[in-house]
């Protein structure tokens, strides 16, 4: 079986903590290929939407679809999300980088509005 981290870029990051130290660490997310091919789609999804809208489709189709690419961004964003905890969180815990943590609770929380 093929190693999925070995093709996902491989993304650095710098914090600063509050005291001046300097924290770097590099991590690989795996699902960097599906989040962007469900983007492509989503953006397809939504030029499908405008062209009924130009088209004068009945408002009730419009909005079925609306849900259907609202639904999906969720989708991306929970496999974001996970991707992110699955990573990042679990570095920034070990390199104990609270800025990090305090980043992905805001995160959370615009995420749950």
């Amino acid at each position: 079986m093929e190693d999925a981290r070995a093709t996902e870029p491989v993304h650095t990051h710098t914090h600063v903590r509050p005291d001046g130290t300097v924290v770097t660490h590099s991590h690989t997310h795996t699902q960097t290929k599906a989040v962007l091919n469900r983007m492509a789609r989503l953006i397809g999804h939504l030029e499908s939407i405008k062209r009924m809208i130009e088209n004068g489709r009945d408002c009730s189709e419009v909005l079925v679809q609306l849900a259907a690419v609202d639904s999906a961004i969720k989708g991306v964003s929970r496999v974001i999300l996970k991707d992110h905890l699955e990573h990042c969180i679990i570095e920034a815990v070990q390199d104990g980088d609270k800025d990090a943590l305090e980043q992905v609770r805001h995160a959370i929380d615009q995420f749950m509005k």
